[in-house]
């Protein structure tokens, strides 16, 4: 995997990056072969692509100031809510963008936003089985595999299975 040349930033959604995004998951191509669910509501509003609150939040990849991708994270709850939750994050880089080390970076400054800025224990990820550069890019930021999720997702007319990943704040 090369090293990109110029590092990648995290940083708060901003309404001029709106647009951007509407392309990005406006088709197969833009979404990805795993993240591609049918076209979607138009004209999303900042508020629910990009709010920073208690329950999760997403911030804009940025790479020279130009716009990448996204990483986001929201709650899970494994158990009674206020002892047993933890994070999980999903990440998209633009079509355009895949390949070239901005993913694996991404993930590594949002885990490391969250370890700081939370109390979470527990830092979680969910990739579908086909998705093998998901997997080693999560590999290679230090998340174990823990096990299958069979028929979890439901996408393009079928069930897909998906593999749980984790990292934990003492790993």
């Amino acid at each position: 995997m090369p090293t990109p040349a110029n590092p990648c930033k995290l940083r708060p959604l901003a309404q001029s990056d709106l647009p951007v995004f509407e392309l990005a998951y406006s088709s197969r191509r833009g979404a990805g072969d795993h993240q591609w669910f049918g076209h979607g509501s138009p004209g999303r509003s900042l508020a629910e692509m990009g709010v920073i609150n208690a329950d999760g939040g997403r911030l804009a990849v940025t790479v020279d100031d130009r716009v990448i991708g996204s990483a986001c994270w929201f709650r899970r709850i494994w158990g009674p809510a206020d002892t047993s939750w933890c994070w999980e994050i999903a990440l998209h880089i633009h079509a355009g963008e895949r390949g070239k080390g901005f993913g694996a970076q991404s993930v590594e400054l949002l885990v490391r936003y969250l370890f700081e800025h939370t109390l979470a224990w527990r830092i979680q990820a969910i990739t579908d089985v086909a998705n093998e550069a998901s997997q080693r890019m999560l590999a290679r930021v230090g998340f174990t595999r823990e096990g299958v999720l069979r028929s979890a997702q439901w996408r393009e007319g079928r069930w897909h299975d998906q593999h749980i990943y984790s990292l934990l704040r003492g790993d």
